[in-house]
């Protein structure tokens, strides 16, 4: 029995079909119908950056932009205390993104030491915020080495290996955040 205030419609109650229908609808009318060529060219710049298609997308859809570098963490690119050269899945895997976008380092240490020792596999590299930084002087650390490769921060890309190391993408207003561990593993 049908009230005031009833429009007449149909039931809203759980299991009802409408609700979902609507909603299909909804996220249909709000995608956006890409030409096949334009589809084609991102696939083929996904498989260039060596990322899924999806996660491309996710973070193209989102920053606006293209992704125009890659930020790595000295963790996420194998660095430790007595290492200072990249093991061979790093240093191959970022061999494979030359001339596809920059590869930034923030590194805990020398960055001109880590430049010379891993050759031309890193564009620049600046000091890593340390851990007790405040979030303030995070962001102005990780937004100085960008902007000194005067690369637009919304097209860079980070790869963290810890979780405070995640936090620097929202931090420093970057454009995603792919972590170290998928970023790194083989391809399928």
């Amino acid at each position: 029995m049908t009230g005031i205030g009833h429009n007449g419609g149909p039931s809203m109650e759980a299991g009802y079909g409408f609700r979902k229908l609507a909603w299909k609808k909804a996220r249909r009318s709000l995608l956006p119908a890409l030409p096949l060529e334009v589809v084609r060219v991102r696939v083929a710049r996904a498989r260039r950056l060596g990322l899924p298609y999806q996660t491309y997308a996710t973070i193209r859809a989102t920053a606006g932009r293209d992704i125009v570098a890659f930020l790595f963490s000295g963790n996420s690119l194998g660095l430790t205390a007595r290492r200072i050269e990249m093991p061979e899945v790093e240093a191959g895997r970022l061999d494979g993104l030359s001339g596809a976008a920059a590869r930034l380092g923030a590194v805990y240490h020398a960055p001109a030491d880590v430049l010379a020792v891993n050759g031309a596999r890193l564009e620049a590299a600046g000091p890593a915020p340390q851990m007790t930084a405040s979030w303030r002087n995070t962001r102005e650390t990780l937004r100085g080495l960008i902007r000194e490769e005067g690369l637009p921060l919304d097209g860079v890309v980070l790869v963290p290996a810890t979780s405070i190391e995640a936090e620097w993408c929202a931090t420093a207003g970057l454009a995603g955040s792919v972590p170290a561990e998928r970023f790194f593993a083989p391809a399928p």
